[in-house]
């Protein structure tokens, strides 16, 4: 049993995270948070899908490890069911498993594709799982039928996709944004070049469905609205950047509560971000890896993200005594992810 809170190097760790136990052995590729309780899921490069019970005692974080699942190959996404009993990861071994975790049911395979599973995710309104690949496709599937209930073609490989329905919107290879109206799932809503020069690594939904954040490898987030009548609200905005050196934006997650969102990057740090105003809320202290991936929890209380190698710099620069992989949890003040009126508006927003 863990004890709660375990601590930290501040120099390891300079933003009084708390670290969660047993972290995997190799790069972490996608964090999850059930949307029922405070069960963090874990994928990696290690072939394995790791689960951890997070318990909270006022400001004190701790972490118990609870179960975890294998594939074949390392695995690159995961996500869960909207009544927080499943889970569904997907990776090398272009298979999506789905792991019944809370009634502690074994692994099946519910999806497969070409290549590999880049991402996943369970449409709660549709009753449908739908898994993006490198096979260029997208797959929508009815757990009860082996064989996709439809396959959607794509421009190219999937890199990235954000589920909020209506809306999903997918973003491939060669900077194609494509956009789904769910509500008719078979034809594209709209296709769009991205507003970033340079290759997508992760997109998010707004919150309302009106458009949706693009992160790129070249340290720049773009904002982007659906209307066409809300053009003139879109914009870029450079981050992830110390000087001449740029670094991958690789998760964009909204803080459930304030819709606010966080950026992380390979830069070794995360910032919180209020698009409205066009202002950065909070800048955190860098880690000493990058950090590719972070998930708020239900209620936004809770920020876990990972801090591992990357692999940007290949193979010959990883040297496995320093180039741990943990696991943070960080817990966020209100004055860090709630929104503030932008500056010379009388304090109206």
């Amino acid at each position: 049993m863990a004890t709660f809170g375990a601590t930290s190097t501040a120099n390891h760790n300079p933003n009084k995270s708390f670290e969660v136990v047993q972290p995997p052995s190799d790069s972490v590729s996608s964090l999850s948070f059930s949307p029922k309780a405070n069960f963090l899921v874990a994928s990696s490069w290690d072939n394995q899908v790791r689960c951890w019970e997070i318990m909270r005692n006022g400001t004190t974080l701790g972490s118990v490890p609870k179960a975890s699942m294998s594939h074949d190959q390392p695995v690159l996404c995961s996500t869960w069911k909207d009544d927080g009993t499943t889970v569904f990861s997907g990776g090398c071994d272009k298979q999506v498993k789905m792991w019944p975790l809370l009634s502690g049911g074994q692994p099946v395979t519910v999806a497969m594709h070409d290549a590999p599973v880049k991402e996943v995710s369970w449409i709660p309104e549709m009753n449908l799982l739908v898994s993006g690949s490198w096979d260029k496709t997208l797959r929508y599937w009815d757990l009860r039928q082996s064989n996709p209930v439809h396959t959607q073609q794509l421009p190219e490989r999937c890199y990235a996709l954000t589920v909020r329905h209506p809306l999903m919107v997918v973003g491939t290879a060669d900077r194609n944004l494509v956009v789904f109206n769910l509500q008719n799932p078979q034809t594209e809503f709209k296709r769009i070049t991205s507003p970033l020069k340079y290759q997508t690594r992760c997109v998010a939904a707004f919150p309302d469905q009106q458009g949706f954040l693009v992160g790129s490898i070249e340290g720049r987030v773009g904002v982007h609205h659906l209307d066409d009548s809300q053009q003139s609200k879109n914009f870029t905005f450079k981050c992830h950047r110390e000087g001449n050196e740029i670094y991958s934006v690789n998760a964009l997650n909204f803080h459930p509560v304030h819709h606010t969102f966080a950026t992380a990057g390979s830069d070794g740090a995360f910032n919180f971000w209020d698009k409205d105003s066009k202002q950065r809320l909070k800048a955190m202290s860098r880690c000493s890896q990058p950090i590719l991936c972070s998930s708020f929890n239900n209620d936004g209380s809770i920020f876990a993200y990972s801090v591992c190698y990357d692999w940007s710099k290949g193979a010959e620069n990883h040297n496995p005594s320093t180039a741990k992989t943990n696991i943070f949890l960080h817990v966020p003040q209100e004055s860090e992810v709630k929104g503030k009126p932008r500056m010379g508006t009388s304090g109206r927003k």
